[in-house]
């Protein structure tokens, strides 16, 4: 399967949520979301769905207008990276990674891994 980075660093590729087709899939996501910490509840499987990043939605770390403010296509390309989003974001992620060391199963947490903390490598591809 082919690499699939967001602009914060996730691999779509293993994320839970994207991988989600079946209303168990999604209703585990959902719940994991929560105990994680992602969610303050249980939310529907309509909500937990991944639709994919795109322009039109609001980046959780504002990535997304600060690469059309630099007019560069990714944040590795700017020539203020790493900038502090980039480093509050990281800070932000070792936190939950923390707590999914705590909370998950080793599966769970191998999984996120793969998806989600190991934004810093991804971000320099």
């Amino acid at each position: 399967m082919k690499e699939m980075i967001t602009l914060c660093g996730d691999d779509c590729t293993d994320c839970p949520r994207y991988n989600a087709h079946s209303d168990e899939e999604l209703r585990k996501a959902a719940e994991l979301w929560y105990r994680v910490g992602w969610r303050d509840h249980v939310v529907s499987n309509d909500e937990i769905a991944c639709s994919g990043c795109s322009s039109h939605k609001e980046c959780t770390y504002h990535l997304v207008e600060c690469i059309k403010e630099h007019n560069v296509p990714k944040c590795s390309l700017c020539g203020e990276f790493p900038c502090g989003k980039i480093n509050d974001m990281l800070e932000r992620t070792a936190k939950y990674q923390n707590i999914c060391r705590e909370v998950c199963s080793e599966e769970e947490y191998r999984v996120l891994e793969k998806a989600f903390f190991r934004k810093n490598i991804n971000l320099r591809k």
